[in-house]
């Protein structure tokens, strides 16, 4: 008896989470439409056109994907520092900013495979461009001789400088942890914002993801603005970028992986990608 009655537990412990397995996959949506929440306001990634419709290389990227996946599809806009409270809250679906997967992120989010991977640099005035633009990129991986001796040319010429950085991105921790002995660092709500501030006057330079930036520079009030510095990349800033589910919704994550194979499969992202960037940004 002392051998037998384990076993039988087993057994009814094996049943019973069957049965649960059972309830949860009979429970398990159909996905017949989702809630995409976007900023609506980072170029060229999004953005909120005349009229109030969304637009940018993602909001057509997820049109194409929605269409793959014969589900209905609704953008709604979300300041980002509030995005990833508000998809575990469960007021929306799917989040999709130009989100880089981090380890940290991952804990709380159930990130897809990513569609894009891109740089990040510098943006400061013509009138002082801190150091001459470089399109090369350095690629950046967790060796902190091998960051600090990249980047000591960016300090030296940032040393008492204000550097506007848009707070919760993958670059903010980066910015602090090496800049913050030798610059001040003022975060904002939207990078957008921090622009307004680099025209303004009152901060020196801005570090964001290089499409934004070529966006940015592309507008005619933005012609006294300019890259400074090289491009920073690599695996430093994660994955690439991607969206983000509930952790619970492992079905839905499934949907939009197959869908975005699919379009980096037939050539839609990088199709895309140009459209929107003038370059691949596919990973």
């Amino acid at each position: 008896m002392t051998h037998r009655a384990p076993f039988r537990r087993l057994c009814l412990t094996t049943l019973f989470a069957s049965l649960m397995l059972a309830g949860v996959a009979a429970e398990a949506k159909e996905w017949k439409s989702i809630t995409i929440a976007t900023e609506g306001s980072y170029e060229p990634w999004n953005l909120t056109l005349p009229g109030g419709k969304l637009g940018g290389f993602e909001p057509e990227l997820m049109e194409d994907l929605c269409k793959r996946m014969s589900i209905q599809c609704k953008l709604v806009v979300q300041n980002w520092d509030g995005m990833i409270a508000g998809l575990n809250a469960g007021k929306y679906d799917v989040i999709m900013d130009a989100i880089v997967i981090t380890p940290d992120r991952k804990k709380v989010v159930n990130f897809t495979t990513p569609y894009a991977s891109t740089p990040a640099t510098f943006i400061t005035s013509k009138d002082n461009p801190l150091l001459p633009a470089d399109k090369n990129i350095i690629k950046l991986h967790d060796d902190e001789a091998a960051i600090n001796a990249a980047i000591a040319p960016l300090k030296a010429a940032l040393k008492g400088k204000t550097i506007g950085i848009a707070s919760g991105t993958v670059y903010t921790p980066f910015i602090d942890k090496y800049f913050k002995d030798v610059a001040d660092v003022r975060e904002y709500t939207a990078s957008a914002d921090a622009i307004l501030d680099l025209q303004a006057g009152r901060i020196d330079a801005v570090f964001d993801d290089v499409t934004f930036a070529q966006s940015m520079l592309a507008r005619k009030e933005n012609s006294n603005l300019t890259f400074s510095g090289p491009q920073l990349g690599g695996p430093i800033w994660g994955e690439g970028e991607a969206m983000g589910v509930r952790m619970a919704d492992n079905d839905l994550k499934a949907k939009l992986d197959a869908a975005i194979h699919a379009a980096l499969a037939d050539g839609t992202v990088k199709k895309l990608s140009e459209k929107w960037f003038k370059t691949d940004v596919t990973p």
